[in-house]
């Protein structure tokens, strides 16, 4: 290990330097022209994405209208073009010019690009119809090895390693290293460019079109949020609202970080922006270089997963599984929630542990979590209030409802900025200063107020509107545009000051958040069309159909070592892979394979279930060692080891790695199939999250071997087990008694006509597998929906049954109906039939929730043992 990697703490620009160069790109050209080259093209990409994002406003009949297989070649054109000219090609490449080379593939791989733009209608004639030109592969081929040659230089070697390993399989289709399974007689070359460049289903697929629509206003927002000032309150508000609880500047890390998250996607910004003061102040209060810099890196990593606001994966997971933004709020609220609650309770374990003081006169966890809570039930009820007031207004007067909200919108501004105006402006202290003074919420709060505007303008489109996501974002960033341009002259005429400078200072932030936001993007950009390469792979080879038989084979058709497989190789490739592409890569080959296992064995996994399962274990990209970026971030902050980062990171994250496969076992937890619109519902989730809320405080005391004191082994081990039956209690019940009675198989279609709108029929199918001919079994569950016809509902959905005697059989299903796809692994050509070989009826059984009690006694027991051991209060 040298002492740059270990013992040195970097400089701010050192810092900046590492950002740029792993997020936005680390070339900074001497030469005036070219930088602003560089910035004007950012900019125009910012300006190209609000233009195409506008939700048809009064001036739209003006613009020119765009369909998707436009607006993706453009966006992949800015992105390539930028890659070649903010990232050097290699290490030891130039920073403060730009070599002819990269001139040249810059215009090369953006025109090729651009081509698919320009020539969208002649491409619809030739190659989208089979008819590719010889000019057309021509381009095709060279766009994808630039393409590849962009996210190498973004991104690093590994989704190029990817990419063209998946490419080589397309072509070859055979070879010794190709397993017998997913062999095939292999695709042309003009095949290939033709479905990876030319048409509309590789790299100008799904991944590219979200990254097009989607994430860039996101990533917009926040990068004009932070430009305006937002980063810089939410740390400040979380020290003043956490500095002085014991070990307090860690807990502050975490809060801080969860909130800079919504503005930042990247982690390893995160590190660097909130790290560089709450690392020092960590380390001050006795946390090590390295453990200080883990909890920086594990509060900022989980980031990704906190709505409303979350990575571009959750984007993705928006199109892949088929539901709204707002649904995938829904299921990941829970878990990241308890996540970061029990990252807070980690770190004051660690104080507990080391007996660290407080910054300043110390308070007590237990009264700032109350103060939290009752903060939450306020801010909801005002919201409701606001909800119901709203709603109101249009009712009694719609024509004017639009109208009084937008001033209202604009009064509630000029009045926040004016109560900013009235304290001073917030500056970081120096956290390696001899003396340090926390503020108080009572300073902090008054001076940020506007910056939560645009937030609730984008939770309320997307919760309350039931808007797009990128509509959404567009009124978001709106707000955002007028309030960066906006909040520095305000803020000088309400203190008397000139207002020319504030002005001009305004329009700067603007046009610098722009150009951040644009660049920002260039790593997700060229990822997305990157990953799209791997997307088409899986749809034109047999990989994407045999794969479920090959992770059978390797996990013996059990779905726990199949989970723990596609969790190893998440981690694996993750070391390469930022999140967004390393989700692209294992949902697309594995989130459906989770799903058919889960329902040989009997379980029902939902699709989001699965997804979230690969998302959560793509967003440990940054943490796992021995490459994890963002631990060598916070260790270059902190001056520690960066391998140890990792590891303690890691550690800390276990709670992350532990989720996924709670919630596959158990998706009441991400509050699948919860209605919470009505108060059954609402009430349901509420006792769901204190209850898994405290199941994971557990699960982090047993895995920090302290809870009231020091534990004992058995005592960690009865932690573990109380807190995995509060999280799955129906493991046990499942040992008692069965979840199923099994009813004659030729009373099916008399269940499908007796079950009511919204009833679920249970089934169990049996056959040749259609691979290798071995017996199957599969688990389907049918909704019956208000649509279905009164009776005759299992041939209407496309079920062929065939009654013989006390057996019922299936012929293939009707072409184009769900069970076409979901029976798509048997084989119904061979001597052996398949058969429906039983009929599921829900069994009569105790309530799952009796074994908390032997779950509570057993903690009730650890709490009296380690009660006489207590020295310090828990809290």
């Amino acid at each position: 290990m040298t002492e740059e990697a270990k013992g040195r703490e970097f400089t701010d620009a050192e810092l900046q330097d590492l950002v740029a160069s792993t997020d936005s790109g680390g070339r900074s050209p001497e030469n005036r022209n070219v930088a602003l080259f560089i910035s004007a093209t950012a900019f125009l990409w910012s300006v190209f994405q609000l233009w195409i994002a506008q939700p048809q406003l009064w001036f739209a009949k003006y613009l020119p209208v765009m369909n998707s297989s436009q607006t993706r070649p453009v966006h992949l054109g800015f992105a390539i073009l930028l890659a070649f000219l903010a990232y050097p090609a290699l290490k030891r490449s130039p920073r403060n010019r730009i070599p002819i080379t990269d001139w040249m593939m810059a215009a090369v791989g953006a025109g090729c690009a651009f081509y698919v733009f320009l020539f969208s209608r002649e491409l619809a004639m030739t190659a989208r119809s089979g008819l590719p030109t010889q000019t057309q592969i021509i381009i095709g081929a060279v766009g994808i090895v630039l393409l590849l040659e962009a996210s190498r230089r973004a991104l690093g070697p590994a989704l190029t390693i990817v990419g063209g390993i998946f490419l080589l399989y397309a072509y070859m289709g055979t070879g010794w290293l190709i397993p017998d399974i997913i062999e095939h007689s292999g695709l042309s070359f003009t095949a290939i460019i033709n479905a990876q460049w030319l048409d509309t289903t590789g790299v100008f697929g799904i991944p590219l079109g979200v990254s097009t629509a989607f994430v860039f206003l996101f990533v917009l927002f926040g990068a004009i949020l932070d430009k305006a000032g937002a980063g810089n309150y939410f740390i400040q508000l979380a020290f003043a609202g956490l500095g002085a609880l014991r070990g307090g500047p860690a807990k502050a890390a975490v809060v801080g970080s969860a909130m800079t998250g919504l503005i930042s996607g990247s982690s390893i910004a995160n590190v660097v922006t909130t790290g560089t003061f709450t690392i020092p102040l960590m380390k001050r209060v006795g946390f090590s270089s390295e453990k200080a810099g883990a909890v920086e890196v594990a509060s900022s990593v989980n980031g990704q997963i906190m709505p409303p606001v979350m990575g571009a994966a959750a984007f993705l997971m928006v199109e892949f599984v088929g539901i709204s933004y707002v649904e995938v709020i829904k299921h990941a609220f829970i878990p990241a929630v308890i996540s970061y609650i029990a990252l807070v309770y980690i770190v004051h374990l660690e104080a507990l542990k080391k007996d660290m003081p407080a910054l300043g006169e110390a308070a007590n966890l237990g009264r700032m979590f109350l103060k939290i809570a009752i903060g939450f039930v306020v801010t909801g009820a005002a919201f409701t209030a606001l909800v119901y007031g709203v709603q109101g207004l249009r009712a009694a007067a719609p024509a004017i409802a639009d109208p009084v909200v937008m001033v209202a919108i604009v009064v509630a501004y000029v009045w926040a900025v004016r109560t900013a105006a009235r304290h001073p402006d917030l500056m970081l202290d120096d956290p390696n200063a001899k003396k340090f003074t926390l503020p108080t919420v009572a300073e902090v709060f008054p001076t940020g107020l506007h910056y939560l505007l645009p937030i609730l303008v984008l939770v309320w489109f997307l919760m309350i509107e039931m808007q797009s996501p990128a509509k959404s974002a567009f009124y978001a960033v709106a707000v955002m545009l007028m309030i960066i341009v906006t909040q520095r002259p305000l803020k000088a005429m309400f203190r008397g000051e000139s207002t020319g400078d504030a002005a001009r200072a305004g329009i700067c932030d603007l046009i610098e958040g722009m150009i951040a936001g644009a660049r920002n993007m260039i790593g997700i950009g060229v990822a997305t069309a990157a990953a799209g390469i791997i997307v088409a792979t899986v749809t034109k080879t047999p990989i994407g159909t045999e794969l479920a038989g090959l992770v059978e084979v390797l996990s013996g058709g059990n779905l726990m070592v199949m989970l723990l497989l596609i969790g190893v190789f998440s981690l694996i490739l993750g070391m390469g892979l930022p999140t967004t592409a390393n989700y692209i890569v294992v949902s697309s080959l594995m989130a459906s394979v989770v799903v058919t296992l889960g329902a040989q064995e009997g379980l029902i996994v939902p699709l989001i279930a699965a997804h979230l399962f690969v998302f959560y274990f793509g967003i440990m990209a940054d943490v796992t060692p021995p490459v994890g970026l963002a631990s060598f971030a916070a260790a270059a902050v902190s001056g520690g080891d960066p391998i140890r980062t990792g590891f303690t990171a890691f550690f800390y994250s276990l709670r992350t790695v532990a989720l996924p496969f709670l919630f596959i076992y158990n998706p009441t937890l991400i509050l699948y199939g919860v209605d919470l619109g009505t108060m059954a519902g609402m009430m349901q989730a509420v006792f769901v999250f204190c209850v898994a809320t405290v199941a994971m405080l557990l699960f982090a005391a047993a895995t920090q071997g302290y809870f009231l004191a020091p534990s004992k082994l058995w005592e960690s081990a009865a932690l573990l087990l109380v807190a995995f039956t509060l999280f799955v209690p129906g493991f046990w019940l499942d040992r008692i008694q069965p979840r199923f009675n099994e009813l004659p198989a030729t009373q099916l279609a008399a269940a499908f006509d007796d079950a009511s709108p919204g009833d679920t029929v249970r089934f169990v199918v049996a056959g040749p597998g259609f691979t290798d001919g071995k017996l199957t079994q599969l688990t389907l569950v049918h909704t019956v929906a208000d649509a279905d016809p009164a009776t005759g509902r299992a041939d209407a959905a496309g079920l062929l049954l065939m009654p013989e005697g006390d057996k019922l059989f299936m012929d293939e299903p009707m072409f184009g109906t769900p069970y076409q796809e979901k029976l798509s692994g048997f084989d119904f050509y061979t001597d052996q039939r398949v058969e429906v070989v039983s009929l599921l009826s829900p069994a009569h059984r105790m309530p799952k929730q009796v074994f908390y009690l032997p779950a509570l006694l057993l903690l009730a027991l650890v709490v009296m043992m380690q009660r006489r051991r207590q020295t310090k209060p828990a809290f």
